[in-house]
């Protein structure tokens, strides 16, 4: 993790993100991905996404590091909000904060949830960081926390950015209203995920996060100091993808024109995302492969 966090830094990534996965059913009640995507049959590991970017602060000196994102399900409110301000502290103002309802039954029933609980569950997480990360003494009443009067330290340095995910460049067909709202009136950016490539693709994901900030707008919030960053799931094959193929899926030339898709659609930051290969666990070779991949595809 050191070595990754120290590589990307050297290689003029501007931020790095851990993700969240708490297991791996044998035999899991959703598929992996819609419609039919199965969960990696290889046996894998996903270290606790807090206790990573920890390691990842200490190795670095400039660069951001987020979630992308935290299922706020699976953790308690104020302990999530003491972690996050506590290595917000350690790396001086670089934490950013992705949160996510999640959609994992199994993950979900091991931590004593449900999937009807996710949405009220993220929206108390919410109101929790506003209370803790606010002035002493803070008094909160909610679903599952209660706090009267009391100090609750460390504060962030200062603002830690909240960025939302929600489905796909497309949000009328992966997004509910209630997630799209929650977005637009309390989070300072959105995680998509870009699944089309090419000029539809870019078309499709500029189209949402103008609805998100003409929504914004709306509730009279300021849409410059929100930020879009896409997220790219990469999956390399041997030969060209064909052209109905979903964006990132292909080599590495159509991955650089997927890059340079996610920057037409305007996003600020692309997270390129490389777990999904067999060899991640190697980390030389996932390192040169993210160091070539920040060489070609230069879109500063």
């Amino acid at each position: 993790m050191v070595e990754a966090a120290r590589t990307a830094e050297a290689a003029s990534y501007s931020s790095l993100w851990t993700y969240e996965r708490l297991l791996f059913p044998e035999t899991p009640v959703e598929p992996y991905a819609p419609p039919n995507v199965p969960w990696p049959e290889a046996q894998r590991q996903a270290a606790d996404p807090l206790a990573v970017l920890t390691a990842a602060v200490v190795a670095t000196e400039q660069v951001r590091l987020g979630t992308a994102v935290l299922i706020a399900a699976l953790h308690t409110p104020v302990q999530l909000a003491k972690q996050l301000a506590t290595i917000d502290q350690i790396s001086g103002g670089r934490i950013v904060a992705g949160l996510s309802t999640g959609w994992s039954t199994d993950e979900l029933q091991a931590t004593g949830a449900t999937p009807a609980d996710r949405g009220r569950f993220l929206d108390e997480t919410l109101d929790v960081f506003d209370a803790v990360w606010g002035p002493d003494p803070v008094t909160y009443r909610g679903p599952r926390t209660v706090i009267n009067k009391a100090s609750v330290l460390p504060k962030p340095v200062s603002h830690i950015p909240v960025m939302l995910g929600g489905g796909s460049s497309n949000l009328g067909r992966s997004t509910s209203t209630k997630a799209v709202q929650r977005i637009a009136q309390r989070a300072d950016g959105w995680l998509p995920i870009l699944t089309t490539p090419g000029p539809a693709g870019a078309a499709a994901l500029r189209a949402s996060w103008n609805r998100i900030r003409e929504m914004a707008s709306e509730y009279g919030r300021d849409t410059n100091q929100m930020e879009m960053v896409a997220v790219g799931n990469v999956t390399f094959t041997e030969r060209p993808a064909g052209p109905d193929r979903a964006a990132f899926v292909g080599i590495l030339d159509q991955i650089i024109d997927d890059i340079h898709t996610a920057a037409e659609a305007g996003a600020d930051e692309l997270i390129v995302d490389l777990n999904l290969q067999d060899w991640f666990t190697s980390t030389r070779q996932m390192l040169e492969t993210a160091v070539e991949i920040r060489e070609r595809a230069d879109v500063s």
